[in-house]
């Protein structure tokens, strides 16, 4: 196991990254702690040793259940069992559950701890770390959420011996963008390393931007089409095969824009392909449809904002060529 620390003054926290680490969880809790609420889903089937009173409260599964109404129903079975604000919380399952968990305690009685502990290799390499919490609208993805930094993280990799298959593509669809926002060359690491390294460029990009008001954008790199096509495709797509597309979609944009060369566009493709990743949908889009997600993308503050890779590596850009942003949608169907 080892330990890797959120550097962010008085709200620092370490992710817990190894084998066997669920019998460490509860090391984290704060003293006052009498109550557990473990924030997880029926077929998570993962548990976690405690000595503590606590209660089980499940959530439904699909990204439609991300949502305020959750929260809500949440918040209002914790009343009902007593949680106070000495208590905790603990998000056991992949983002969603995390998500769902975190903006809960965030808001329930004005801020519990939460403790995250991700199921998912999506989870552990970027859902679960940093404090971005939220729930979906139906105009949009995380629309509604705080930041709300968790006590600790711990990302046991043993959780993820039963993950299907699609799940280990969402989790290597967030590994993937890593390989362009700093990481070393993962294609050789065993899991463990994989996960520690993912954690590392995540956890130096959180400390440096905690509430995303530069750099951390970097980290929705591949995103801005993602979240469109979630949308689009009334999350029948999952986050991570979305991801990989628009990786490859950010890197035609890039390209057309003269940011990057052939050989780069060349580069994304053979680290998408490394993790067997898609990067086609294989179907027609509605460009202009699409595009008026992008406007709803939460960088897009003074008009449609994408992450690209340049010169400089990956940065937020404004992109005012929509004739670009449609020809680019070209090559992803």
């Amino acid at each position: 196991m080892k330990e890797i620390k959120v550097d962010l003054s008085d709200r620092s926290y370490p992710v817990l990254v190894g084998s066997d680490c669920l019998d460490h969880v509860e090391k984290y809790y704060p003293d006052s702690t009498k109550r557990v609420a473990i924030v997880t889903q029926k077929e998570i089937g993962v548990e976690i040793p405690s000595g503590k009173d606590y209660k089980i409260f499940e959530i439904e599964t699909g990204e439609k259940a991300k949502s305020i109404e959750t929260v809500i129903e949440l918040c209002r079975s914790w009343v009902d069992w007593g949680l106070t604000r000495s208590d905790i919380v603990v998000g056991l399952g992949g983002g969603m559950v995390t998500d769902v968990a975190a903006f809960a305690a965030s808001i329930y009685h004005r801020g519990l701890e939460v403790v995250n502990v991700p199921t998912t290799l999506l989870g552990m390499v970027d859902a679960a770390i940093g404090g971005k919490t939220g729930v979906n609208l139906p105009e949009g993805k995380n629309l509604i959420g705080t930041f709300w930094q968790p006590k600790a993280v711990v990302c046991d990799v043993d959780t993820l011996q039963t993950l299907p298959e699609r799940e280990w593509k969402c989790g290597y669809g967030e590994v993937a963008k890593y390989h362009f926002l700093g990481a070393d060359d993962m294609r050789g690491f065993g899991l463990i390393d994989t996960v520690l390294e993912c954690v590392k460029v995540k956890t130096r990009v959180v400390a440096e931007d905690e509430r995303e008001t530069g750099k951390r954008a970097i980290l929705n790199y591949g995103h801005t089409l993602a979240h469109a096509l979630e949308l689009e495709n009334e999350f029948t797509l999952a986050h991570g095969e979305a991801v990989a597309v628009g990786i490859r979609y950010a890197a035609e944009v890039a390209f057309l824009l003269g940011r990057i060369r052939e050989d780069r566009v060349a580069y994304h493709e053979e680290i998408l392909n490394h993790y067997g990743l898609q990067m086609k949908l294989g179907k027609r889009i509605n460009p202009e449809r699409i595009i008026s997600f992008f406007l709803r993308d939460k960088k897009s503050k003074n008009g449609i904002t994408f992450v690209l890779d340049g010169d400089k590596g990956v940065e937020p850009v404004l992109v005012q060529e929509q004739n670009i942003l449609e020809k680019a949608l070209e090559v992803v169907q």
